[in-house]
């Protein structure tokens, strides 16, 4: 078999499995609108999807379309996110909001890169956006797909650290033709990464490409290449000082006076960074004297 039969069978043999096994979630069904698919990618970085799917719910209808939440706040936005946790999401999302009601008609760009040029948008999104709400034939590559691309492909127990380029041109080379197919594919290796390829436990006895997978063909080989790094703890972690001011300042109407924000924390120099961090990333706006709030 060549290289492009065996590709081609890889990809059909995902797309097969997909139409059986795909979870029922709400970015999936029917009608369901660009914006919502925009949202949802956003939401669904480092986020699980459980704890996205409520949140996303109220979201929408709260705000149906880019023009209702570019009339609302940047503090709405926040306030909204709620603890779905790295809330700058909620700014890159209200500014993506803003350029879209702007300079789309309120109307989500279906071009890569388009797409790409809105505030926060980046590689990912842009893709995912373009593939799964409008049907474009384009690479979408997450952490689940290069991990599938790795052990089935590549015989890598690991993915390794994230190379852009090479990532895509890997997922291209086993996209097929056909932009529906595409989009299956590309949704497909996803789902297999999120619940059969797993990273610690991975289900090989239950994976459709058992057959084809080169990892398990060489006999499981432990990864020897580097690694990408781990998230620090959160617990004690300035993430979490960080979480702490931010619903404060959700929970206030007002400015929130600096001894308040000092209580919230007992180490002054942990807190002060992350406060100070807050602040350049336009997450808090305010001084010691006047208090602190979120953007307006």
């Amino acid at each position: 078999m060549s290289v492009r039969e065996a590709d081609g069978e890889l990809a059909s043999t995902v797309v097969e499995w997909f139409a059986a096994n795909a979870r029922d979630l709400p970015w999936r069904r029917p009608g369901f609108s660009a914006w919502g698919t925009l949202v949802s990618e956003i939401m669904l970085q480092q986020t699980p999807v459980a704890r996205v799917i409520p949140r996303l719910e109220q979201w929408l209808a709260r705000w149906p379309n880019p023009d209702a939440l570019a009339a609302d706040s940047p503090a709405d936005a926040v306030r909204a996110w709620d603890r779905l946790g790295y809330p700058r999401r909620a700014l890159r999302l209200h500014a993506a909001a803003v350029a879209i009601s702007e300079q789309y008609g309120g109307e989500v760009p279906r071009d890569v890169d388009a797409l790409l040029a809105l505030p926060g948008i980046g590689e990912y999104t842009a893709r995912a956006v373009a593939a799964f709400a409008f049907g474009v034939r384009t690479p979408v590559v997450d952490v689940n797909t290069r991990r599938v691309l790795a052990r089935a492909v590549a015989g890598q127990g690991e993915a390794g650290p994230a190379r852009s380029r090479a990532d895509l041109a890997a997922m291209e080379a086993l996209l097929p033709s056909d932009p529906a197919e595409a989009r299956a594919f590309n949704a497909g290796a996803m789902e297999l990464g999120q619940t059969v390829c797993t990273a610690r436990t991975p289900r090989c006895e239950s994976c459709p490409l058992a057959r084809l997978c080169a990892w398990r063909a060489a006999g499981y080989p432990a990864y020897a290449g580097p690694t990408a790094p781990r998230q620090a703890r959160f617990e004690g972690s300035d993430r979490q000082v960080r979480g702490l001011i931010l619903r404060e300042l959700r929970h206030s109407d007002t400015a929130v006076p600096a001894d308040v924000i000092e209580s919230l924390w007992p180490d002054a120099v942990q807190r002060e960074r992350a406060l100070a961090s807050l602040l350049v990333d336009g997450l808090a706006l305010g001084d010691p004297s006047s208090g602190y709030s979120l953007p307006g």
